[in-house]
C-alpha cells in the first residue's frame, strides 16, 4: 500500500475528481434544452468530444485522464495498474459526476437518463459495449508507449472517438461514461425511477472497456509479459527509485513506463548506439470507429 503514502496518488486521484466534474457539467449541460428550438445531436457529441480532449489534455500527465470508471476498469483487465489505485479512481470519478451534475441539477426538471424511442434494453446495452470497446481501444493505441512515430494529439484523438460514439449512441448524453449516467439515476431517482437503465450504462461500458482492453493487448498488439509481472501490477508492488523520479509527461498511474535497467557489460558508446526499429507484426481487424495515467 505504498501508494497510499504517496503525494503523487492523491494528486492522481483528485485530479480525476477535477476532471469528470467539469466533463459531466459541461456535458450533461449541453444535453439540456435551453431553449424550445430542435435539439440537436450533434451539439451534444461535439461538446462532450471537447471536453474530453480538453481534460485529457489538462489532466493526462497527473493521472492519465481516465475521467470514465470503464476506462480505468480496461487498464486494471490489461494489468497496467494496481487494483488499489483503481478502486480510488473510480470512487473518484463517480465523486465527481455526482458534483458535477448537482451544479446544474436545479436546472432539470427531469432525469436525462433514457433511450430513444424504439430501443429496448437489450439493444442499448449491446450497442454501449461496442462504442465502448472502440474507445478503449483508440485510448490504448494512442498512448501506447511501443508504438513508434505517433503523430497528432492523444487527447484530440480520444475526443473524436467520444464524439464518434455520442453521435451513435442510443441514449441523448450518457453514454459510454458509466458514472454520467450513474449521477443522474442518483439525483433523479425520485423523479421517474429510472435506475433501472443502470444496466445500459454501467454493464455495457464495462463489458466494452474490458474487451476492448483484451483485444488490443492480447490481439492487436500483444504485451509480452509473463503472469508474475501483471501480478506485481496488479497488486501495486512498489516501483524502484529509478521509476518514481519519472519524467513529468510519463503518466504516474501506469505500470507501462518502466525504469531504464542498464545491460551488464554494456558500456556508453554501445547504450547511445542507435539500432533499427522493431518489427512488429500486426493484425487488422473491422471495427466500428477508430481508435492515462488519468482523472476523471
Amino acid at each position: 500500500m505504498w501508494e497510499f503514502r504517496s503525494m503523487n496518488f492523491w494528486r492522481a486521484v483528485f485530479a480525476e475528481f477535477f476532471g469528470t466534474m467539469f466533463f459531466v457539467f459541461f456535458g450533461m449541460g449541453a444535453a439540456l434544452r435551453w431553449t424550445t428550438g430542435p435539439h440537436h445531436v450533434l451539439h451534444v457529441a461535439l461538446c462532450f468530444g471537447l471536453a474530453a480532449a480538453t481534460l485529457i489534455q489538462s489532466i493526462g500527465h497527473i493521472s492519465g485522464g481516465h475521467i470514465n470508471p470503464a476506462v480505468t476498469f480496461a487498464y486494471l483487465v490489461g494489468s497496467q495498474m494496481s487494483l488499489f489505485r483503481a478502486v480510488f479512481y473510480m470512487a473518484a470519478q463517480c465523486l465527481g459526476a455526482v458534483a458535477g451534475a448537482a451544479l446544474g441539477f436545479d436546472c432539470v426538471s427531469t432525469c436525462l437518463l433514457q433511450l430513444q424511442p424504439g430501443i429496448s434494453l437489450g439493444m442499448a446495452t449491446t450497442v454501449e459495449v461496442f462504442l465502448t470497446m472502440q474507445l478503449v481501444v483508440c485510448i490504448f493505441a494512442v498512448t501506447d508507449e511501443r508504438r513508434n512515430g505517433r503523430l497528432g494529439s492523444a487527447a484530440l484523438s480520444i475526443g473524436f472517438s467520444v464524439t464518434i460514439g455520442h453521435l451513435m449512441g442510443p441514449g441523448p448524453s450518457l453514454l459510454l461514461y458509466p458514472s454520467t449516467s450513474q449521477t443522474w439515476a442518483v439525483l433523479g431517482w425520485c423523479a421517474n425511477k429510472s435506475m433501472c437503465l443502470l444496466q445500459v450504462y454501467w454493464v455495457g461500458p464495462m463489458i466494452g472497456g474490458a474487451m476492448g482492453a483484451l483485444l488490443y493487448d492480447f490481439m492487436l498488439f500483444p504485451r509480452m509479459r509473463g503472469l508474475s509481472e501483471r501480478l506485481a501490477t496488479l497488486k501495486g508492488s512498489r516501483p524502484s527509485e529509478s521509476e518514481t523520479q519519472q519524467d513529468p509527461a510519463e503518466s504516474p498511474s501506469s505500470s507501462r513506463h518502466k525504469p531504464y535497467k542498464p545491460v551488464p557489460g554494456q558500456t556508453e558508446e554501445t547504450r547511445n548506439r542507435p539500432t533499427s526499429p522493431p518489427i512488429c507484426i500486426t493484425h487488422t481487424s473491422t471495427s466500428l470507429h477508430h481508435a492515462p495515467n488519468g482523472h476523471s
